[in-house]
């Protein structure tokens, strides 16, 4: 070994000591005659070296020095920090805690078996300006013990290769702990153990979910990667199916009746869950009562039952490509709480009196029924507003009219009119998608939405805003959207200048106004898409709060979720809160709404993920038969291994290698933020068009691999 060899390693042993020395005796000063003195260094260069050691743990924040020359531990080292494992498909990871200014390094090495989403502690090793570094020590919760993967059946034992790339461990599954499974079937495994010194978990074999690129197969393989429940306990079944449909006459009393008031739905034309409806009054002086009216879940499903305790669990229905998991039973959310057409149903109502230009001159909340008189598709409510002949076309017409006078208002007043981008499939019989859809979003869907935001925006004002205008409610559940950051944004203006547009702002008043100044110029264009898709990646996510910051996107000061309680717990929980107001009922939930709230935003980003997903496994199978093809394409993202393309066609997302691209040898340029040929100087930007060979599909993976087209 070399001297410079045995010199490191020499120090490693050494630091390792000495911070065995400060974290026993928390509150003890050392200097380093001491500290030598402890670890029996007589030596004259050690005892130097032990001197550096401690300016070094100084520099890292570790140590402080009390006095010249006398170190005592930092307080924030001496005591474990709590987090959760947020792990990368490199094997390392970040802990994330409320204990920590910044997110927690943690390397590889430093994982001590600890998986994603888990609740670790975590000591702190290291403080740098540009992150702090740490190992973790203790792993206080599995987030689960349940895996998905493919198995991979040897002679004598067996892997899963997991679907989860930030699970970076294959499970170890016994040839007698397979349960059946077989080489190349996807299977859901628990982890049984975990020896000290061993590389892999052990597993044992759960369930057998079938052969991979099979839609069932991949479909509960994202679902319960995700780990949502695919079928609902049987208790709740049995209290779901003890739900009658019949409404009952003292009920209706004490209700407010809308039966005779003119009601439908607009939805889309494959909708079974009718979430709300729309009332349309003209009144005598001029206004017109518009009638919000909302599925009245909180009737059927009462705190403390199974159905409650298992929709919280949820947190949200699950909308896959080819199927729906829904947060309620189907007796629920198809039948007994949806306003279908024809139908007397309960609700939870919110009417406004407004006149044609948008002003709100009386506003009411509480409980009603309702007959719901026609049943629109989204298609069939646009025929009208463009000019075809109905029986309601002058409602219809009229609310087209008033929500677009709402909307103008909206923006106005700071409202950012971003509409993403929604790409589904149409399948046939066989579950197979022959066919790529654009949902684009037309005046009918913009007629339904607005109407929803302006029930949730005074749903939110009305139960929220605390008597004399001081502040928020904190026993209330809000739908929050911060302000976007900073560096983001300047991230976004540098994507914006690649396509020649002009971005500048100076306040978050400017980044709303001149977003939307961008969003109007470049709607006709191809990139319109991608701009957008980016602008919302430049922006915070919303989540549920209790503590209320407004809406951000929507320029609102309050916001709340009220308009599908069918589909989101959230909407449930504000409905008891509202009932409570109404009737003055004083309730206190403590912490109860702030776990609630947590809870419910963590399962609506899983949704999200197993949606998207869903998402790229059709978009992967509908390429199957057409590897070789040559398509027209849109760069729509960069990264150090390739980049990614927008299909122009069909709206598949495929990934080009760096190392593919012909003509040079090119590299990414992360300052310029573009991919540069070394020699050539030739580059690749964000919107550039180009042409692609799709050279393969991996349904394993749910990639599609592309090339450059050449000549």
């Amino acid at each position: 070994m070399s001297r410079n060899k045995q010199r490191r390693k020499n120090k490693k042993g050494l630091t390792s000591a000495i911070r065995a020395v400060f974290k026993k005796h928390p509150d003890q000063k050392y200097n380093y005659k001491q500290i030598s003195a402890i670890l029996d260094v007589s030596d004259k260069n050690t005892r130097k070296l032990v001197l550096s050691i401690l300016n070094d743990l100084k520099n890292e924040g570790f140590l402080n020095e009390f006095q010249k020359g006398a170190f005592i531990l930092n307080e924030s080292f001496s005591a474990g920090i709590t987090g959760t494992l947020d792990a990368t498909n490199r094997g390392a990871g970040y802990v994330v805690s409320d204990q920590s200014e910044k997110d927690i390094y943690i390397s590889p090495k430093h994982m001590n078996h600890a998986l994603h989403g888990d609740s670790v502690e975590v000591e702190v090793i290291a403080r740098r300006k540009a992150k702090i570094e740490g190992k973790i020590t203790k792993i206080v919760k599995r987030k689960t013990e349940m895996f998905v993967g493919t198995l991979d059946v040897k002679k004598n034992f067996a892997f899963l290769l997991l679907d989860n790339s930030r699970v970076s461990q294959d499970f170890f599954i016994p040839l007698e702990k397979l349960n059946g499974g077989k080489d190349g079937q996807k299977a859901l495994v628990k982890m049984t153990s975990w020896p000290k010194g061993v590389d892999s978990p052990y597993g044992e074999v759960i369930e057998i979910l079938g052969n991979p690129g099979n839609n069932d197969t991949e479909m509960l393989s994202i679902l319960l990667k995700n780990e949502f429940e695919i079928k609902f306990p049987q208790e709740v079944i049995e209290e779901a199916e003890n739900v009658g449909i019949e409404l009952d006459p003292e009920e209706i009393k004490k209700r407010r009746d809308f039966r005779d008031t003119l009601t439908f739905t607009i939805d889309p034309f494959d909708a079974k869950d009718f979430d709300d409806a729309i009332s349309y009054k003209k009144l005598d002086n001029g206004n017109i009562e518009l009638g919000v009216h909302i599925a009245d879940v909180s009737h059927y499903v009462k705190p403390g039952t199974a159905m409650d305790e298992e929709a919280v669990k949820r947190g949200n229905s699950v909308y896959l490509e080819d199927r729906v998991i829904p947060m309620l039973p189907e007796q629920l959310s198809n039948i007994a709480c949806s306003l279908r057409p024809n139908e007397d149903k309960y609700t939870f109502s919110a009417v406004f009196e407004i006149s044609e230009s948008g002003k709100i001159h009386k506003e009411w909340f509480g409980k009603g029924v309702i007959h719901s008189d026609v049943r629109f598709a989204y298609e069939d409510a646009q025929e009208i507003i463009e000019g075809k002949e109905h029986e309601l076309q002058n409602e219809i017409r009229f609310l087209d009219n008033l929500a677009k006078k709402l909307r103008k208002k909206r923006l106005k007043n700071g409202a950012l009119s971003i509409t993403s981008e929604e790409v589904s499939f149409v399948l046939n019989d066989e579950g197979e998608p022959i066919r790529v859809v654009n949902k684009v979003q037309k005046d009918a869907n913009k007629l339904i939405e607005e109407f929803m935001l302006l029930a949730n925006k005074r749903a939110a004002t009305f139960a929220g805003k605390l008597p004399g205008n001081k502040g928020s409610d904190k026993d209330f559940i809000y739908r929050c959207h911060d302000k976007p950051d900073l560096g983001k944004i300047e991230t976004f203006k540098v994507f914006i200048d690649k396509f020649g547009y002009d971005f500048n702002f100076h306040d978050y008043n400017d980044i709303a106004k001149n977003l939307n100044a961008l969003f109007d110029k470049v709607k006709d264009t191809p990139e319109s898409g991608l701009i957008q898709s980016m602008a919302i990646r430049s922006m915070a996510k919303a989540s549920y709060e209790t503590n209320n910051i407004g809406h951000y996107g929507l320029g609102f000061d309050y916001y709340t979720h009220f308009t599908s309680p069918i589909r989101r717990y959230a909407d449930l929980v504000v409905h008891r809160i509202m009932m409570d107001k109404l009737e003055d009922r004083k309730t206190s939930y403590g912490n109860k709404l702030n776990d609630i709230c947590k809870h419910i935003s963590a399962q609506e980003r899983k949704a999200i993920e197993a949606e998207r997903e869903s998402n790229k496994f059709f978009q992967v199978k509908f390429l199957q038969d057409k590897v070789g093809e040559i398509f027209h394409g849109t760069v729509s993202g960069l990264a150090d291994f390739g980049m990614f393309v927008k299909l122009d066609e069909n709206y598949c997302e495929g990934m080009i290698s760096i190392s593919s691209i012909p003509g040079d040898n090119f590299y990414f340029d992360a300052d310029r933020f573009c991919i540069v040929g070394r020699n050539t100087q030739q580059q690749y930007n964000f919107g550039d068009h180009v042409e692609v060979q799709v050279i393969g599909v991996d349904l394993f993976k749910k990639q599609i691999n592309l090339e450059i087209y050449e000549f």
